[in-house]
């Protein structure tokens, strides 16, 4: 897949509006497995978050990031379990400004799970 297809270029960049492409690029097997079980979605998010700390990306980018996950998950997914259920309804139910403060509690959570 070449440079030009990922949301963070080898540079450090990070391309925002190529979130929802990435996303759209996990076969439905791999989303299944990573959004059947709370801890598996949580797993996967903190792997991912690791390796952007690892080439430098801040907290404030990461939650940025976690953000647009959390508004494709919404338009596109239905919760598959009581965790994501309620996330879902808070999400739902935030102004952007505390939609914000999730998605950084969202990348603390993570950040706890490897």
């Amino acid at each position: 897949m070449s440079e030009h297809n990922h949301v963070i270029s080898k540079d450090g960049s990070v391309a925002m509006q190529k979130v929802d492409e990435a996303l759209d690029r996990i076969g439905p097997d791999q989303k299944e497995a990573i959004l059947e079980h709370f801890q598996s979605f949580q797993q996967y998010l903190g792997k991912r978050i690791h390796l952007a700390q690892k080439i430098g990306l801040s907290e404030e980018t990461l939650a940025i990031a976690a953000e647009k996950v959390a508004d494709y998950l919404a338009k596109h997914e239905e919760p598959r379990n009581s965790e994501e259920k309620l996330l879902s309804e808070l999400w739902r139910v935030g102004n952007k400004e505390e939609r914000h403060k999730l998605a950084h509690m969202l990348v603390k959570l993570a950040q706890e799970t490897k």
